[in-house]
């Protein structure tokens, strides 16, 4: 008689394996890693972080959960992941910023508001403040990621006192932005023309990150 999956039965049930699957029962080819991540950020953008599931996330890859483990550790870790994916278009802050100084905050507000206007990037970013702003552990996620990759790369860049707390002040302003106009869609900040907000953000900007 065969074994049922709960272990009923004539014979021992067979217990589950733990940490990597067999080999034979999973791709683990060189993609395998990029197409968890993929299916990672397509969960946690259309399912928010609180429903999405290390199983769920295997399911949609077409792998085994213990394969999500091996790669990724925790839950927490694979939005981590996903968080870097999404922000990596905002790594390059650094290089918008430059050593010239002089028109940084036109030239923050125009870049920051041209990766949220890409339906591509869009897209997932929202799903990763949304689930910042309803569950601590994704939050935590996203503020370590941010003063780690984000802020101390702008505030590098800078010659004001506080650096820190002055690029901290400009990310505080566009965050806000970008909820109200992108996550809330509150109007007219919804509608309006993205030149004209970078018309009336970028002084202040300016201000925040080069004026002592």
């Amino acid at each position: 008689m065969t074994d049922s999956p709960g272990g009923t039965g004539t014979g021992p049930a067979a217990p589950r394996r733990r940490g990597r699957p067999p080999r034979a029962s999973v791709d683990t080819g060189p993609g395998t890693r990029e197409r968890i991540l993929a299916a990672a950020r397509a969960e946690f953008s259309d399912r928010g972080y609180d429903k999405t599931s290390m199983r769920g996330i295997a399911k949609a890859a077409g792998v085994d959960a213990a394969l999500v483990h091996h790669y990724f550790g925790t839950k927490d870790e694979v939005f981590a992941a996903a968080v870097e994916v999404d922000f990596e278009p905002a790594l390059t802050l650094s290089a918008v910023l430059g050593h010239d100084l002089d028109g940084v905050g036109e030239r923050l507000a125009r870049y920051f508001l041209s990766v949220w206007e890409n339906p591509a990037t869009r897209t997932p970013l929202i799903a990763v403040i949304r689930s910042a702003l309803t569950h601590e552990a994704a939050a935590k996620v996203l503020r370590g990621f941010v003063l780690r990759r984000l802020l101390e790369r702008v505030a590098a860049d800078l010659k004001v006192p506080d650096p820190r707390f002055r690029a901290e002040l400009a990310a505080s302003h566009m965050i806000g932005i970008a909820i109200m106009r992108y996550v809330l869609e509150v109007e007219p900040l919804a509608s309006a023309d993205p030149e004209s907000i970078v018309e009336l953000v970028a002084p202040t900007l300016q201000r925040y990150l080069t004026e002592a």
